[in-house]
C-alpha cells in the first residue's frame, strides 16, 4: 500500500496542525480586542528573545521532555499512560528522601542518587496499574488517572505528617542540603564563556533530559526489548504468536514509562525548588500526552514538541504580565494545539495523503 513520505508524517502534518491551532488562537485573541500579531511577537520575544526567556523556556521544556518520553514509551506498547502526573509526584518524593536523608558529599553523586530514586519511585507507582491491566484486565487509562489522585493525597499526608519541619505551616520539606544543589544552566554556560542570564530555573537536568532522549531512541529502535515493545504495540496476537509475553511487556513498558515520568522531579524538585512542595508537578504529566502525540512518539519529535510547549508556557506568562490577555487563554492555545495534533489529526492527514498519492500517480504517468 502506498504511503506518503516519512518526513511528511513527522514534520509536515504536525506543522500544518500547529499553524491551524495558531490561526484559531489568533482569531480568539482578535475577538477579545487584542492584536494577535503583537501578541505573537510578545510571546516570541518573551520566550526566545533573550537568554532570560530561554532559561524559563528550557526549564519548562525539560519537564515536558521527561513526561513526553514517558507517554511515548507506553504508546509504543499500545498502552495509554495517563498517570505521568502521579508518577512524577512520587518521583519527587523519592528525590526528597534521597536528598534529605543521605549525606551526599557532592552534587554529582546526589544527582545520580536522585536519578535512581526518582526512577524507582515512578516505576513502582506505574507497576501497580500495569499489574492490574496485565493480570486483572483493569483498563490502564482508568487506573492510571485514578492513581494520580491517590499520589496527590498520599504526598499531602507524607508532607504534612512526616516530612514537614517542626513549626512550619507550609506543606513542604525543609530545604535540601547545599551539597545537593544542582548547578544552573547560567553557571555552566557562563563558566565556559557563554553569557547567559542568571536567576532562571534551567539547570543541569536539561542535559539529563537530552541523554534520556538518546537512551529511549536506542532502547525502542536498537534493542531486542524495544522490538518486542513495538511488536506488542502493533499487534498483540502476532506478538503472542511470536512468543512475546503480554504480561512481561505490559509490566516492563509501564515501569520504564513511570521511571521516565519520575525523572521529571530532578528538574523541578531538586533543581529549581530545592525542596519538595505540594503540587510541584503542576500539570506537566498531562502536557506530556500532548507532547508525545505531537512528537509522534519519537524522541526527537518529543524534544521539539517539548520546546514548543515550553515556549507556550513562558510566552503565556509574558502575555499575562504585559497585556490584558488572561493567562487562561494560553491554556486555550495549548488545548487547540492538542486538539489539532490529536483528535483532529485525521482532518489534515487525509488531504495531505491524497495530495502525495496524486502527485505519485502523476509522476508514474
Amino acid at each position: 500500500m502506498e504511503k506518503m513520505p516519512r518526513w511528511a508524517d513527522i514534520f509536515l502534518i504536525p506543522l500544518i496542525n500547529l499553524v491551524l491551532a495558531f490561526v484559531i488562537s489568533g482569531l480568539v485573541i482578535l475577538a477579545i480586542g487584542e492584536d494577535p500579531i503583537a501578541a505573537l511577537k510578545l510571546m516570541v520575544e518573551g520566550a526566545l528573545g533573550s537568554t532570560y526567556g530561554w532559561g524559563f523556556t528550557l526549564y519548562y521544556a525539560t519537564n515536558f521532555i521527561f513526561t513526553g518520553l514517558a507517554v511515548s514509551v507506553a504508546f509504543h506498547a499500545s498502552l495509554f499512560n495517563i498517570g505521568g502526573e502521579g508518577q512524577a509526584t512520587l518521583g519527587g518524593l523519592g528525590v526528597a528522601l534521597a536528598c534529605l536523608f543521605i549525606p551526599w558529599p557532592h552534587w554529582t553523586l546526589a544527582l545520580l542518587g536522585a536519578i535512581g530514586a526518582s526512577m524507582l519511585f515512578g516505576a513502582l507507582w506505574a507497576m501497580i496499574p500495569a499489574y492490574l491491566q496485565a493480570k486483572r484486565g483493569s483498563h490502564i487509562v482508568i487506573t492510571t488517572i485514578m492513581f494520580n489522585f491517590i499520589a496527590a493525597s498520599f504526598l499531602n499526608y507524607v508532607l504534612v505528617n512526616m516530612l514537614r519541619p517542626a513549626g512550619s505551616m507550609d506543606p513542604a520539606t525543609a530545604k535540601f542540603p547545599a551539597a545537593t544543589n544542582l548547578p544552573t544552566l547560567a553557571e555552566i554556560l557562563n563558566g565556559i564563556g557563554i553569557p547567559f542570564a542568571a536567576r532562571t530555573p534551567a539547570n543541569v537536568t536539561l542535559f539529563v533530559a537530552l541523554i534520556a532522549c538518546v537512551v529511549v531512541y536506542f532502547l525502542i529502535w536498537h534493542t531486542r526489548l524495544g522490538y518486542q515493545i513495538r511488536a506488542f504495540g502493533h499487534s498483540e496476537p502476532a506478538a503472542i504468536y511470536a512468543g512475546i509475553s503480554p504480561v512481561r511487556i505490559t509490566m516492563i513498558g509501564m515501569m520504564i514509562s513511570g521511571g521516565l515520568a519520575g525523572l521529571m522531579a530532578i528538574n523541578n524538585v531538586m533543581g529549581e525548588a530545592e525542596r519538595l512542595v505540594l503540587n510541584s508537578v503542576e500539570g506537566a504529566g498531562f502536557i506530556g500526552i500532548a507532547v508525545a502525540l505531537m512528537g509522534r512518539s519519537h524522541p526527537f519529535g518529543v524534544l521539539l514538541a517539548a520546546i514548543l510547549f515550553g515556549f507556550l508556557y513562558q510566552g503565556g506568562a509574558e502575555l499575562a504580565l504585559w497585556t490584558t490577555i488572561p493567562r487562561e487563554l494560553i491554556v486555550v492555545i495549548q488545548a487547540l494545539v492538542i486538539l489539532f495534533t490529536g483528535a483532529l489529526d485525521g482532518m489534515v492527514r487525509g488531504p495531505v495523503e491524497k495530495m502525495f498519492l496524486a502527485s505519485k500517480r502523476g509522476e508514474a504517468q
